[in-house]
């Protein structure tokens, strides 16, 4: 198994284009998430909507936004499932992301957020470690 597989959450929230615009943004509140990637019909990654997007929408009261694809992000920095984690965690740390989709073959599988990567630094050290 691939050391992305195993850090990875698979249990993913995605919309399309076509998602209208209030419901990707329940979705980011009802989930308690801060991004959702948009796929295509064939679940090939088109964009983002993040947090960030959605106030870009309060702090723009003339963008009319009735659909996801009029306010996401279309330029996505993804990683492949067979990268290196390290190259994902710096990504992370460079770049102010909160996270970051995974593909296999181009297709969504899954996504790594900080807080995923966090539990896996944390995981081989236990809960309980006290840092000096």
């Amino acid at each position: 198994m691939h050391e992305i597989e195993e850090i990875m959450s698979t249990d993913i929230v995605s919309v399309t284009p076509d998602t209208p615009a209030y419901h990707v943004i329940d979705l980011l509140v009802e989930n308690d998430i801060t991004g959702i990637p948009v796929v295509d019909e064939t679940d090939r990654l088109v964009g983002i909507v993040t947090e960030k997007n959605v106030m870009g929408l309060l702090a723009d009261p003339d963008l009319a936004a009735e659909n996801v694809r009029d306010f996401m992000t279309a330029d996505v920095v993804c990683f492949d499932i067979d990268d290196d984690v390290i190259a994902v965690c710096e990504c992370l740390v460079k770049n102010h992301f909160r996270r970051v989709p995974i593909l296999r073959s181009g297709k969504l599988v899954g996504i790594i957020s900080r807080r995923d990567l966090i539990k896996y630094i944390l995981e081989p050290i236990g809960p309980r470690h006290q840092f000096p």
